[in-house]
């Protein structure tokens, strides 16, 4: 093995080992702070020492699959989101199939994410109703911060011009004859996202 090419071998193990001392995944911008040089990444990625998750966000190749990975890879790529609305349901069981984009909320004030993979929608919260009923979530090696159940219902029925009032109505009836119905959590969520009439409407209703 000639200089150049012992060089390039002691380069790419210095990154990959960068990469594990930081969980497997870095964005570029992580990685060249992190003294990676842009070559080096992209020839990594190219060989298939790195997998590319989304634009800018790297993970070593040998790692096990992601648990969620549409989940994690939007929330990895907008690290202030929280996955809300009918994502949040399909989290937490109360859809069957998960929607066509991640959704995902973002305070009031916040840019439009530029993501191109997964795809995504966004809603802007303000106030105690961004920050209310965040949980966090491991998945594998990745933590992921969803709304509670009952932040989610609330949130349907706020956005129900949205999602659609059927399927806000099915988020409701569907929390509230499962096991994790808390009903003290429900009317603080409305009270927050002020739905409280429309939640005492639609629970009568079901």
């Amino acid at each position: 093995m000639g200089y150049a090419s012992g060089h390039t071998a002691d380069r790419f193990q210095r990154a990959l080992s960068i990469f594990r001392q930081h969980g497997g995944m870095m964005r570029t911008s992580e990685a060249l702070a992190r003294g990676i040089h842009p070559t080096t990444l992209y020839a990594l990625r190219d060989s298939g020492a790195l997998a590319r998750l989304s634009r800018g966000l790297y993970r070593l190749a040998d790692l096990p699959p992601l648990e969620e990975p549409r989940l994690t890879t939007a929330c990895l790529r907008v690290p202030r989101a929280v996955i809300c609305c009918r994502s949040a349901l399909a989290f937490h069981g109360l859809l069957e199939r998960e929607p066509p984009t991640v959704e995902l909320a973002l305070p009031r004030g916040h840019h439009h994410p530029q993501v191109e993979t997964p795809p995504i929608s966004c809603h802007w919260f303000a106030g105690r109703a961004y920050r209310y009923g965040v949980e966090t979530h491991t998945c594998g090696e990745t933590e992921i911060r969803v709304y509670s159940c009952a932040k989610t219902v609330a949130d349907c029925l706020k956005l129900r011009g949205q999602i659609g009032t059927r399927m806000a109505v099915l988020a409701l009836r569907r929390y509230m004859g499962s096991e994790d119905f808390d009903a003290a959590a429900l009317l603080e969520a409305a009270r927050i996202c002020r739905v409280e009439r429309l939640v005492s409407l639609y629970a009568e209703v079901v």
